[in-house]
């Protein structure tokens, strides 16, 4: 049987800020269609990781491929659409609902936002809003409780139906529930279509069910596989 192709490559990596090693001679490869859980403490290089993909730092040494190219070769713009992230700290920009769904598929209609925001579990506190998509959303999103931004922050990254799907603590503001209902909405997702989806966390114990591999990392480095 042929093996899913490799959409994510980590070469030999090693990333470090002001003298401090970040990531030291990581290697990973991520398979199209994975669900791969990354667990490790606080300070073990899982964000920094996720950083590299997304291009908000290039590696010192080594080299990360999306889907057999090197990540500097794209646009920021193609990253958006390729791999949707959300961070651990939930961001919304100033505008309108609508605005921020937007975000990286400027052209998505009002079908997909509010799909998206079903599986968010959003959808219910975005219906009860003056205007619903065109709700205001103040500077940084104060006008709502952290666990509505952290949902609205994941239907943001699902509006574009990314290849790469990259959640870093993705419920840390939500309570048992609610982050129960938003993974189990997620791996539904996962099996229904061909989409690659990274979930890091510190705990295993939250996240192994939901797994088809776990890695753990330690110090900025992969210490199982």
């Amino acid at each position: 049987m042929n093996e899913s192709p490799i959409v994510l490559a980590c070469e030999d990596v090693t990333l470090g800020y002001e003298h401090k090693p970040l990531l030291e001679h990581l290697t990973l490869t991520v398979r199209a269609g994975d669900y791969l859980c990354i667990v490790g403490e606080n300070g073990s290089g899982k964000s920094t990781l996720i950083d590299l993909v997304c291009r908000f730092y290039d590696a010192d040494n080594g080299g990360v491929a999306l889907f057999g190219h090197d990540v500097k070769q794209y646009s920021f713009a193609q990253l958006r659409r390729l791999v949707g992230v959300v961070p651990q700290q939930a961001v919304l920009f100033t505008g309108t609902i609508r605005d921020n769904m937007q975000w990286a598929a400027p052209g998505a209609s009002d079908e997909e936002i509010w799909q998206a925001l079903e599986i968010a579990q959003a959808a219910e506190f975005v219906r009860g809003k003056p205007g619903m998509l065109d709700a205001p959303v103040e500077t940084a999103g104060r006008n709502f409780s952290g666990g509505q931004r952290q949902r609205l922050t994941i239907a943001r990254a699902l509006v574009p139906k990314p290849k790469i799907l990259i959640l870093d603590e993705p419920t840390a503001g939500l309570d048992p529930q609610g982050r129960d209902d938003i993974l189990d909405q997620i791996a539904y997702l996962h099996k229904q279509s061909d989409m690659t989806v990274i979930l890091v966390s510190h705990s295993m114990e939250d996240i192994a069910r939901y797994a088809d591999r776990i890695i753990v990392m330690n110090k900025g480095s992969v210490m199982y596989n």
